[in-house]
């Protein structure tokens, strides 16, 4: 469990990175704390006004917190594909929410798949998607459907789930944000 304090530390420098690229300020330095030196999956997600407006992070820790919290803020609000790059008037009206992820495990079976605890990535051949463990819940969806909407993120067939050559990865992910 990540104590408060680190938590509102990391949503406050993500904010404040993203002021600082939207409106030249000054940009923002995490504390020394040994816990930003770890490698983790890491989230940067954007909402405005309960939309989502922009989600990107890696999957894997591949760098130490403190480098990947600006990229994926960067990468969040200026490279979405799905959204043009943030302007500075919205900045008031977004949330941002973070997501730091445990290490990925393969799930034997997509049936052993917890809908609202796992993360989940699917994998067929070149194609994979993945989904945080908080899409499902806010879509409403059910493990079926969730897998559905993850096969065509995939650009796999609907049911491509089924296929013996699928492979699943799951993982939990400790999702905070400002609004909480």
């Amino acid at each position: 469990m990540i104590e408060t304090a680190l938590q509102q530390e990391m949503l406050k420098a993500v904010r404040a990175y993203l002021e600082y690229r939207l409106v030249d300020e000054i940009r923002p330095q995490l504390s020394d704390d040994p816990f930003y030196q770890k490698a983790h999956g890491l989230f940067v997600t954007l909402h405005k006004e309960g939309n989502l407006r922009g989600c990107i992070g890696y999957i894997e820790g591949i760098k130490p917190l403190s480098e990947a919290f600006f990229d994926m803020a960067e990468s969040a609000a200026f490279h979405d594909p799905r959204f043009p790059a943030l302007k500075a008037d919205e900045l008031e009206d977004i949330d941002i929410e973070i997501s730091i992820l445990s290490p990925l495990e393969e799930m034997p079976s997509y049936q052993d798949i917890i809908i609202g605890k796992h993360g989940i990535i699917i994998k067929n051949g070149p194609r994979q998607a993945v989904f945080l463990p908080q899409v499902a819940p806010e879509q409403g969806w059910n493990l079926k459907t969730t897998l559905q909407h993850l096969c065509l993120k995939a650009d796999l067939p609907v049911n491509a789930y089924l296929q013996a050559d699928t492979d699943f990865y799951v993982f939990t992910a400790e999702v905070f944000s400002e609004s909480s």
